[in-house]
């Protein structure tokens, strides 16, 4: 098996990227890079399991492209391309279906989330795309996969999957099976409205949360209004678990200060809510707002993008073509 730490992880283009994204996902990335090989795909075929307007769908991948870069991924050290541009992904998809079992897809407790109440009526793409998942994973033969705690199910569904393959197809150890990189920080930024959510664009009030986009006028009013108690900050953690919204703003202010939440604690304990806020606000506008100009810079050349993601497309095709070809000699396919 290639020793060599290979990182794969993806992130949907659905527009409109947020604080979370950033915080949970898109640092973790930039960090990654400077000591192991990584690939980073925007993965526009997962997000066509629900509908999507096309000429959305399109900027939207051109956005997130953008997010990549504006946050620190550098084209010169990660590979940086959409997941469509690569055939590879379906191709192997296709062949983990016919390996991965219905049993396992039925325990994914994320369809069952997603699909709601009334899953007939669910598209067969939103059943099936951890299969996908497991194909953009080990297409590339990836030994690690940074994954939040929503993410966790799939990635063992893939050790499954490339388990049974090495099993079924007599190659030991053939697919690495992929481990977890978790953040040893906060996984989860939770809504600035509702402590026990998930940040998310979904959610109906923009108040909810912090887009990478947002000025700094946006930002100070969001935090400002950003729920959180009306007793002083307290002095220990068992104390702010009770507080779901003025734990999440500390946590913010632990993370992009770098400074541990214990000691934040013993800073801000004892003060009023509105200096926290005070406080994070220049903390966010100051780590924000540069990331959502060069965001808006980057848009205005999608010319640029465009090169970036065919350069990145090149690469991966390589790396994917060459390990399919053992792939279909492996299942026995001309």
């Amino acid at each position: 098996m290639d020793k060599k730490k290979i990182v794969f992880s993806g992130v949907q283009p659905s527009g409109n990227l947020h604080l979370g994204n950033y915080l949970g996902a898109l640092k973790n990335f930039v960090s990654l890079q400077k000591d192991m090989e990584c690939i980073y795909c925007v993965v526009d075929l997962h997000a066509i399991t629900v509908f999507q307007k096309p000429n959305e769908l399109k900027n939207n991948i051109l956005e997130t492209t953008a997010c990549f870069l504006a946050s620190g991924l550098d084209d010169s050290k990660s590979i940086i391309f959409n997941q469509s541009s690569v055939s590879g992904h379906s191709e192997l998809a296709w062949i983990l279906n016919c390996v991965s079992r219905v049993g396992w897809l039925n325990r994914m407790t994320q369809f069952k989330d997603k699909a709601g109440s009334d899953k007939e009526k669910a598209s067969v793409g939103l059943y099936i795309y951890p299969n996908l998942m497991a194909a953009d994973i080990l297409l590339y033969k990836a030994t690690h996969v940074p994954v939040g705690a929503d993410q966790k199910q799939h990635l063992e569904l893939s050790r499954d999957i490339a388990q049974k393959f090495n099993k079924d197809f007599n190659c030991k150890d053939f697919f690495p099976l992929p481990e977890p990189l978790i953040s040893k920080n906060i996984s989860r930024v939770m809504s600035l409205r509702d402590g026990t959510k998930k940040m998310s664009k979904s959610e109906e009030s923009d108040y909810s949360r912090i887009n990478l986009k947002d000025n700094a006028d946006e930002i100070q009013k969001k935090i400002k209004k950003a729920k959180s108690d009306s007793d002083v900050i307290p002095d220990n953690l068992k104390a702010l678990e009770k507080k779901p919204e003025a734990l999440n703003l500390l946590n913010i202010y632990s993370e992009i200060s770098h400074i541990k939440l214990e000691k934040v604690l013993s800073e801000m304990s004892g003060k009023d809510y509105s200096h926290l806020k005070e406080k994070l606000t220049d903390l966010l506008i100051d780590e924000i707002c540069p990331v959502g100009k060069e965001i808006k810079k980057l848009m205005d050349d999608k010319t640029h993008l465009l090169k970036i993601l065919k350069k990145g497309t090149e690469k991966a095709k390589i790396k994917a073509e060459e390990n399919l070809n053992i792939i279909r000699e492996k299942v026995g396919l001309v």
